[in-house]
């Protein structure tokens, strides 16, 4: 007898709905508060081109938890909630109903997670973390290779715990200073997989789309719902709230401050802070979608290695459309507004940066 998916798949319905569902994702794009500006639109629209790429390689692509593999996406141009100019991500599809392991060299990255987590921004279901493991947790051989396990049930040495409805594998690298160091080489299967996944089913391609289509309309409600929100109160940098950041697959060690900027043609903001003992900071400047701004070509980011501070320890980062002529000058790349994102990682204390608008003339008397 012929299943629903078969039914869906034979009739054309599932590929339909999937049109459907990406064509009503551009409503996010056209919201009433979102800009009426034809540069921040096309941007917006990129946006879910770019979301839509990412969904079918998730959902479709590498979607088998049973043949697991890691998706490196291109990191320049795949960029979702505020992503950092400082990582390297990869993400798996995994199963609570399997165990895998991971074998890998630690290379010289400056930080390195690994965060097993539950739904994701389009399912409807419920969503956070399963378990966290870092490098410095590592139990690793003299050449600094290590192997992780991933299961439900703890395991000696390096266990990264998952639960019944895990779904996602994320891994966080982060480059202190790029261009001199080696991100970890990293490998995942599934223990006792002792055959090839079975061939595409209409039910898994039934299920992807309709998933794929999904994340694209909900990751993109999601973080507009957010600047929505960080634009009530423009050119401020308030402390986030951790368990929103959370639930939305942020990592459990970092404590992160959003807001939205704007800025006139002869405007500069201030971002001022002493940062604390910390493993690591940066601040990051993204347009309205909170997509990073691009950094292959511009300076929209600096971290606490690059960062130049005052004889007391004190950072002031200065966001500008045209160099001011000091120091921790960031770029606005084009863009008249936007999100930005400050983040320290294992920090002691969280000061709150001071934030302030000045003419682009007073900024060096700042």
């Amino acid at each position: 007898m012929e299943s629903d998916s078969e039914r869906r798949i034979l009739e054309g319905q599932s590929w339909a709905e999937f049109c459907d569902r990406l064509k009503q994702a551009g409503d996010v794009i056209l919201r009433d508060a979102s800009p009426r500006d034809a540069f921040e639109r096309a941007e917006g629209f990129r946006y879910l081109s770019r979301l839509a790429r990412v969904a079918l390689e998730s959902y479709i692509e590498a979607a088998d938890p049973r043949a697991p593999v890691f998706r490196r996406p291109s990191h320049e141009t795949v960029k979702i909630g505020a992503d950092n100019p400082d990582n390297y991500y990869e993400s798996a599809a995994i199963s609570g109903a399997y165990d895998y392991r991971i074998r890998g060299s630690r290379g010289t990255v400056h930080y390195l997670g690994f965060g097993t987590y539950v739904g994701n921004y389009g399912s409807g279901g419920r969503m956070g973390q399963s378990g966290y493991l870092e490098a410095a947790d590592l139990e690793m051989a003299a050449d600094g290779s290590f192997e992780i396990i991933l299961s439900c049930r703890e395991h000696p040495g390096n266990w990264l715990p998952m639960e019944p409805d895990t779904s996602s594998l994320i891994v966080r690298q982060t480059f202190e200073d790029r261009a001199n160091e080696t991100i970890a080489d990293l490998r995942i299967e599934r223990i006792d997989a002792s055959d090839a996944p079975d061939p595409v089913t209409a039910e898994f391609i039934d299920e992807g789309l309709a998933a794929a289509a999904a994340y694209v309309h909900g990751t993109a409600s999601l973080f507009t719902d957010w600047t929505e929100s960080f634009a009530a109160k423009p050119n401020e940098l308030p402390l986030f709230d951790a368990s929103v950041a959370k639930a939305a697959h942020g990592d459990p060690n970092i404590v992160y401050y959003h807001g939205y900027w704007e800025l006139g043609e002869d405007e500069a903001l201030l971002v001022e802070v002493t940062p604390p003992k910390c493993e690591y900071w940066n601040f990051q400047v993204n347009n309205y979608w909170m997509e990073s701004l691009d950094y292959r070509y511009h300076t929209i980011a600096i971290n606490h290695h690059a960062a130049v501070a005052a004889p007391d320890g004190s950072i002031q980062l200065v966001l500008a459309h045209r160099d001011p002529g000091v120091p921790n000058w960031l770029e606005t790349a084009g863009h008249r507004r936007g999100t930005m994102c400050l983040r320290w990682v294992r920090a002691e204390r969280h000061p709150q940066p001071g934030v302030r608008v000045v003419r682009l003339d007073e900024v060096a008397s700042a």
